[in-house]
C-alpha cells in the first residue's frame, strides 16, 4: 500500500527585510512571488529553482557550481512565506512569473 500524495497549496513569498538590509546586496529582491508547493519550506525551494543560476549562463564561478543554495528566497530574514490557499489543484511550480534577468551579484 502506498502512502497518500502530499497536498499542494498556494504560497506567497514576500520580501520582509527593509531595502537597506545589507543581505540584499548579494541577493536582490524579486518582489512578491506566488508558488504552488507542498509546504512553506518547499515553496522556498520552488522559487529558488526558478531563479537564474550560474549554470544557466555562460559565466560560471566554477564547473558544476550552482547558486541555488544562495537564493534570497531561502533566507528567512529576507523573505517570509504565507499560505494563501490550502489544497489547491495544479502542478508544483511558480504561479507568478519570475523575470529571468541577470540578478546574480557579487561583492566588489
Amino acid at each position: 500500500m502506498s502512502s497518500p500524495k502530499p497536498e499542494l497549496s498556494l504560497y506567497r513569498l514576500i520580501p520582509d527585510a527593509p531595502a537597506t538590509d545589507p543581505n540584499w546586496d548579494l541577493a536582490p529582491s524579486q518582489g512578491i512571488v506566488t508558488v504552488c508547493a507542498y509546504s512553506p519550506a518547499d515553496a522556498r525551494i520552488v522559487a529558488a529553482e526558478a531563479e537564474l543560476d550560474f549554470l544557466d549562463i555562460a559565466a560560471k564561478p566554477g564547473d558544476g557550481t550552482s547558486t541555488k543554495m544562495a537564493s534570497a528566497f531561502r533566507d528567512e530574514k529576507l523573505y517570509r512565506v504565507e499560505e494563501i490557499e490550502q489544497g489547491t489543484s495544479g502542478e508544483r511550480g511558480v504561479v507568478q512569473h519570475i523575470p529571468q534577468e541577470d540578478l546574480i551579484r557579487g561583492k566588489g
